[in-house]
């Protein structure tokens, strides 16, 4: 990877409604300069052009040609992240992308290989891994106050009406977004789990089906329970046909006491009697819009994927370690999925 000089030049392919997370932070902070945005809907990338003082484009190919760009976000729908980051990754730009990292693994795979020999860096969004809540329990758990896992569960009860699919050309489609509440909503509580379980997966045992859509085929519904090489057997559960978005709800069993964690809280009790706890602070950036369930830590990552290109410490979430994740959804969609 070439060296960067100064700030990192930034550029943003997608304007649609989580890419304020990534103007907003590339805006904010002091290691980037935000360059150039893109969007196929020219009014979209014109309107966050003419915001932020930057250049507009409607062709991602287009963009990287033109501007001497060190890094762009990808903010995109699912099928198509690897193929627009290989291909930034062929005219030595890295990538940082929103998750899912595609739709299937072989893609995902294929995409890590190519930012290694390149030699680019090849960043996933994991923003949830920056809440304070995460960082207190993978804390607890790497330096041994907790001891071993024994088990794990997560819940997730959402909603997502027929209109939130119908509103997008993409949203809700098995060839575009991949699936439906296990990629696109439970995929960070899963990330979660797998990152402080911090173990091979040796099998998963699913089940999934779409009981309140008429609007799409994709599962609403997944369940499931998926046993790690260390013996830690984690249960699953996430639904997207509640009232409204209640607090996902983690749990995990150790030998040493048990934990109670959302994206906005933990709660660590020990068995001898001590307890700690974690709570979200305020943002290190104000978005000026956004939904609850993003969090407000994109900033925390994004600074930390810029420090990684400026060669002041080691991505923490590659292409490599976003993969061990991406494994695991595809395992559930390839053993849960429904026969059609």
């Amino acid at each position: 990877m070439a060296n960067i000089n100064g700030k990192v030049r930034v550029g943003i392919i997608g304007c649609g409604r989580i890419s304020i997370m990534h103007f907003e932070s590339a805006d904010h902070l002091d290691t980037a300069e935000l360059v150039a945005c893109c969007d196929i809907r020219p009014e979209r990338a014109e309107a966050y052009a003419k915001e932020y003082g930057i250049k507009a484009y409607t062709s991602y190919e287009e963009m990287l040609e033109k501007e001497q760009l060190d890094a762009v976000h990808l903010c995109l729908p699912h099928y198509i992240h690897c193929k627009v980051a290989e291909y930034a990754f062929e005219k030595g730009v890295n990538v940082l992308t929103e998750k899912p990292m595609d739709i299937d693994l072989e893609s995902a795979e294929h995409a890590v290989m190519r930012a290694k020999e390149l030699g680019v860096q090849f960043g996933v969004v994991s923003q949830c891994r920056y809440n304070n809540s995460a960082k207190l329990v993978k804390d607890a758990i790497s330096s041994g106050r907790l001891g071993k896992i024994i088990s794990a569960r997560s819940v997730l009860t959402w909603s997502r009406p027929d209109n939130y699919y119908s509103e997008s050309d993409w949203k809700g489609t098995w060839d575009k977004e991949g699936g439906g509440v296990v990629i696109d909503q439970a995929i960070h509580s899963i990330d979660l789990v797998r990152w402080v379980v911090d173990s091979e997966v040796v099998s998963v045992s699913c089940s999934m089906a779409n009981r309140g859509h008429e609007a799409v085929e994709v599962e609403d519904t997944a369940e499931g329970l998926v046993t790690f090489a260390n013996g830690v057997k984690y249960g699953f559960y996430c639904m997207n046909n509640y009232g409204c978005d209640e607090p996902i709800e983690i749990r995990l069993h150790c030998e040493k006491g048990d934990v109670i964690f959302s994206y906005d809280d933990a709660y660590i009790t020990y068995k001898d009697g001590t307890s700690e706890e974690a709570h979200q602070s305020a943002p290190d950036v104000t978005y000026k819009s956004g939904k609850d369930y993003w969090g407000i830590h994109h900033i925390r990552q994004i600074r930390q994927y810029y420090d990684a290109l400026l060669g002041k410490e080691p991505l923490e979430i590659s292409g490599e370690e976003a993969l061990k994740t991406h494994r695991l959804v595809m395992d559930i969609y390839r053993i849960g999925r429904p026969k059609m």
